[in-house]
């Protein structure tokens, strides 16, 4: 279970061996066996028992701006990394072995996106030719990744960067055409997002990231030391290298919540700028329903687990490559 705290004046405080969520209309109790993390919002707050009593239990303690996405997290010394893994991670990431492992990134996310743009309901011979031809042009890009040759990284990237791009353009605009009229969007927006859709899944990709970043931590792996994303100081563009692998999930999520209609106007608001961000309800109806997703079981490389657990399976095989890497 995640534990969201993102009410504005919510407290996390403990009382004996318990959690206690403070707010205005009372309290909660939540017992720590079972909790794999905590997000505090903006507006939220965490006493020091309770954060010392989350690290005792090896629970995530992520705090999270306005779009979901972690600035700061807490977590136990006993995730410390051994120096071959720091090692090998870095070897890693300037020899050719790197090209490899992010072009199977690329080919595998666009592979996934092929994927959900099948799971689309057609409703007509006219529709099914636009997924068909969409899912053509990206096999097309999958196809030219795939043909990419260098010595490290920086030979293939612009290529790479361009052609995941323009297959993404593709993705995303055929999901368009599927959407109701009150999730349709004119492109891919980060933040801030200037219609519902971006909006959900700018937050559900910062839910994502941190999910992601918690496991390479765990696994020993530092999130800062990327192997295709490199020039962003001081962020953790690893965890933006290996979401690729995963962003189909919150895409999944989100496209069912639209097709669904299941935010209301009650769970967003719209600034003056024309800017989109989800409020309380709506928050918790896309944490909620990414959570349920997350903690289904699938199989993958034949292993039946949740998908969190895939996550943190990945994260330790990546750690072996890294250590491997060095012997």
């Amino acid at each position: 279970m995640d534990l969201i705290i993102n009410s504005f004046g919510t407290t996390l405080t403990k009382d004996n061996d318990t959690f206690v969520i403070l707010h205005e209309d009372g309290k909660q109790r939540v017992h720590p066996d079972g909790i794999k993390s905590i997000s505090i919002s903006k507006g939220a707050q965490i006493t020091s028992d309770a954060a010392i009593m989350a690290i005792e239990h090896e629970i995530d303690v992520l705090f999270v701006d306005n779009t979901g996405r972690p600035v700061g997290r807490l977590w136990s010394h006993k995730y410390g990394s051994v120096s071959t893994i720091r090692r090998g991670q870095l070897d890693f990431s300037l020899s050719k072995n790197a090209i490899t492992w992010i072009k199977g990134i690329v080919v595998s996310k666009l592979e996934n996106q092929q994927a959900v743009l099948l799971t689309l309901r057609t409703k007509s011979p006219e529709e099914e030719a636009i997924v068909k031809k969409s899912i053509g042009r990206i096999e097309d890009y999958r196809d030219k990744i795939k043909s990419l040759q260098g010595e490290v990284v920086p030979d293939v990237a612009p290529s790479l960067r361009g052609w995941e791009g323009a297959a993404s353009r593709i993705y995303f605009d055929c999901i368009n055409h599927f959407l109701p009229e009150k999730f349709q969007f004119s492109g891919r927006q980060q933040h801030p997002a200037t219609d519902l859709f971006n909006c959900l899944l700018n937050y559900a990709y910062g839910v994502l990231y941190g999910k992601i970043e918690g496991e390479l931590i765990k696994a020993g792996i530092d999130p800062y030391v990327g192997i295709f994303h490199r020039d962003d100081y001081n962020r953790p563009v690893l965890v933006f290298d290996v979401i690729e692998l995963y962003r189909v999930w919150a895409d999944y999520v989100v496209i069912a919540l639209a097709m669904q209609g299941a935010v209301n106007e009650d769970g967003y608001s719209v600034r003056d700028d024309g800017s989109f961000w989800l409020e309380g309800l709506g928050k918790r109806i896309l944490i909620q329903s990414l959570n349920d997703y997350l903690d289904e079981l699938v199989t993958i490389k034949g292993v039946s687990r949740s998908r969190n657990s895939h996550l943190a399976l990945y994260a330790q095989d990546l750690a072996r490559l890294f250590k491997n890497h060095t012997q």
